[in-house]
């Protein structure tokens, strides 16, 4: 049998493994890639396979860069079952739609202004195409094994990541392959600690914070003290945020801190961005699935004022005064917090806050690195507010927490492939793992197809 590597290589977008042997065919995440033009380009450039040959697809969880490409798969010809978690399917129906739902109102906005380099601009695909594909999702519950095909079954083992996350561990035949997806963190607010896995021939291993560890300050008094220092100024702090996970987490933390008396307790917050709201609401359906109580749960969803409208989130522009603004995307690629850039990056006394990993080539990635203006909408707007991040946030293990999971293991996998990192990460995690563990690693590069 082969492993196909068609993203999450060099990047920690694109989220695409295909296994093979003879007719069988089954592939592990099915990606969008984000950040630099290069990699986005790829989603316009087809899969080396023909959607209609695969068997099934094994989803490890819903963010867009291991779930996104789902839509294009089912539109261009596949007909097989997306197994995946209960919470992973209620977050795809959200998170799907609303991606097709922004790419046709990005495709409108460039083709009314003029601003495309193509005529027309088309969406990569569409609303409608996003909810048909979610006709083939079959959801199934952690630890059950299922079979995918003939000879293959897989099993979902809890990863902590965001709500409904997986490590995948697959049986194909006599091998046993192991994708940890996206691991979370030993000790999230939210999210449990990932499940121990001891054994298994391969294993396919994140690296998003391979080269670094999580800063050990206590976010929580980290975001207090930006936002009084913001509103201190009369400024508005901006905070753009994952739709899914990192929102929720933010506006915990938000309640907790007004509840202390840390930040004003009459400080406006809000929360624009429909799709987290939903994305919230699903906390409460699964509440085994995260560490909050019912009463946390409560608490959490009642944190901010949701923005409801366009008309409202418009208004949120011309309200120059002390507020929090969560809004999507967390990386700043889309989506709402576009248009609160356009209206408060240049003033100085905002601050734009980051709460999460920004990837190459992103909006956020720009601005931390100091640009002193922003692309939006084909416009440049000058950045003058104030950029912070707060990177101990990360729903992601960073490479001290990867080892303490690896330490499970009773036996050393035959082969672990290094994804889902830059280059750096990737490699830094490749040597601690082959110095620390002595286990044989490799760096898969894109489109490598490797015989197991």
């Amino acid at each position: 049998m082969h492993i196909q590597f068609l993203g999450a290589t060099g990047t920690v977008t694109g989220s695409k493994y295909l296994l093979t042997e003879g007719s069988r065919k089954v592939l592990v995440d099915c990606g969008l890639f984000q950040g630099y033009k290069e990699l986005r380009l790829r989603n316009w450039a087809g899969l080396p396979f023909r959607p209609d040959e695969l068997d099934a697809v094994v989803l490890t969880h819903a963010h867009l860069d291991h779930s996104g490409y789902l839509p294009l798969l089912v539109r261009d010809g596949f007909r097989g079952k997306i197994i995946c978690s209960e919470a992973t399917y209620d977050l795809c129906a959200i998170l799907l739609p609303d991606s097709g739902h922004l790419q046709e109102e990005e495709a409108n906005y460039a083709n009314r202004h003029g601003i495309s380099k193509h005529a027309p601009a088309l969406p990569l695909y569409t609303e409608d195409d996003a909810r048909r594909s979610l006709g083939h999702f079959a959801p199934v519950a952690f630890n059950h094994r299922v079979e995918v095909c003939a000879g293959v079954s897989v099993e979902l083992l809890r990863a902590g990541h965001i709500l409904g996350a997986a490590i995948v561990s697959m049986r194909w035949g006599e091998h046993k392959i192991t994708f940890s997806g996206d691991l979370g963190r030993p000790h999230d607010l939210l999210m449990p600690a990932p499940s121990v896995v001891e054994q298994t021939d391969y294993l396919v291993l994140e690296s998003t914070y391979g080269n670094r560890r999580h800063d050990p300050a206590d976010p929580e008094l980290l975001i207090g003290q930006t936002i009084r220092e913001t509103a201190a100024r009369g400024g508005v702090t901006i905070i753009p945020s994952f739709a899914v996970g990192r929102a929720q987490e933010m506006l915990y933390y938000l309640h907790r801190l007004k509840s202390s008396g840390a930040i004003p307790r009459l400080l406006p917050v809000y929360l624009n961005s429909p799709m987290a709201v939903n994305a919230t609401g699903i906390y409460h359906k699964h509440r085994a699935d995260h560490r909050l109580d019912a009463a946390q749960c409560e608490s959490m969803c009642h944190a901010a004022k949701i923005v409801n409208s366009v008309e409202e989130s418009i208004a949120l522009n011309n309200r120059h005064m002390p507020m929090v603004i969560i809004a999507a995307s967390g990386m700043a690629t889309g989506g709402r917090v576009l248009h609160h850039l356009k209206a408060f990056a240049s003033d100085p006394r905002n601050t734009i806050l980051f709460a999460g990993y920004q990837a190459g080539g992103t909006r956020g990635a720009a601005m931390l690195a100091g640009v002193g203006e922003i692309k939006i909408h084909g416009q440049y707007v000058p950045l003058r507010a104030r950029v912070a991040q707060i990177s101990n946030l990360s729903g992601h293990a960073d490479a001290d927490e990867i080892l303490g999971w690896l330490s499970h293991f009773t036996r050393a996998p035959k082969q672990t492939f290094i994804t889902h990192g830059e280059p750096d990460a990737a490699d830094a995690l490749r040597r601690r793992i082959e110095e620390t563990l002595r286990w044989p690693c490799r760096v898969p590069t894109y489109r490598d197809r490797i015989a197991l």
